[in-house]
């Protein structure tokens, strides 16, 4: 045991976590810790097993073996009923954006408050347009339907709604994917400053490099199943790990080669 006060264990921990789908190893022994109001993010490449990972975490997919614990608790087979308290502490802005198309943005905003927490809509709603200006959105942005917004507009929806519930922690899957690059950055300035004013933990999944660099005080590789550099935002460029470097700057030559399929 650690000497570190009984209340105060690391946000999320993962230990030697395994997870394979039939004969394909996904996950093959991952260690992390992410600490208190800390920002991790995992790069590595398409299909290496970053979303796996956070499935495990949220408790949507079962690791073989290995451990994951929130707040020092085991959720790897944990009962519904506990796990729905467990879910209470997180929020979620997903690839894509996933807004549902039937809800005006408000909605969509304030469906964790409205359908998790049963709150009274007018309430809800206030909370909606409140979060809807921290991501810089007009409280009539809120009457609108997601269809009529842009991508950009949509990804800003998603981050106020990953936010709504003032969440301990938060999950950012590709937050960049599909915008122009001067968009992205706006949306990785208002990740820093939304996880920042909630003094939430962050774990996040890219494999945009000016997204990692931005949001990230550590940065971790996933390459076949295992994490094979971990350390501060800062020393990437100096990893001496030549896998990290190339996917860093992005060669076709290197360690890492493409599986071409006949």
């Amino acid at each position: 045991m650690s000497h570190m006060p009984a209340n105060r264990p690391p946000k999320i921990q993962l230990t030697d976590v395994h997870k394979a789908f039939g004969p394909k190893v996904v996950l093959d022994g991952i260690d992390l810790t992410v600490g208190r109001g800390e920002s991790v993010v995992v790069i590595g490449g398409s299909g290496t097993g970053k979303s796996v990972m956070l499935k495990c975490v949220l408790g949507l997919l079962t690791p073989e073996r290995g451990s994951i614990l929130v707040d020092g608790k085991e959720v790897v087979g944990m009962r519904s009923r506990e796990r729905t308290q467990v879910m209470q502490k997180f929020g979620m802005l997903f690839q894509g954006g996933a807004l549902f198309d039937s809800l005006k943005v408000w909605e969509n905003v304030a469906f964790g408050l409205i359908q998790g927490r049963k709150m009274p809509r007018e309430q809800a709603h206030e909370i909606a347009v409140d979060k809807l200006s921290q991501v810089g959105l007009a409280p009539s942005a809120g009457d609108l339907w997601p269809s009529e917004l842009s991508g950009g507009m949509q990804k800003r929806v998603s981050l106020a709604r990953a936010i709504a519930t003032n969440p301990e922690i938060i999950f950012f899957d590709e937050p960049t994917t599909g915008l122009d690059p001067i968009m992205a950055d706006v949306i990785n300035d208002l990740i820093v400053k939304c996880v920042k004013e909630l003094g939430a933990t962050a774990l996040s999944i890219t494999h945009d490099m000016a997204s990692a660099r931005k949001i990230a005080d550590r940065i971790a590789m996933l390459y076949k199943g295992k994490l094979i550099w971990i350390g501060p935002a800062d020393e990437i460029d100096r990893s001496g790990n030549p896998f990290v470097d190339q996917f860093i700057h992005g060669r076709a030559e290197g360690p890492i080669k493409m599986e071409l399929r006949a």
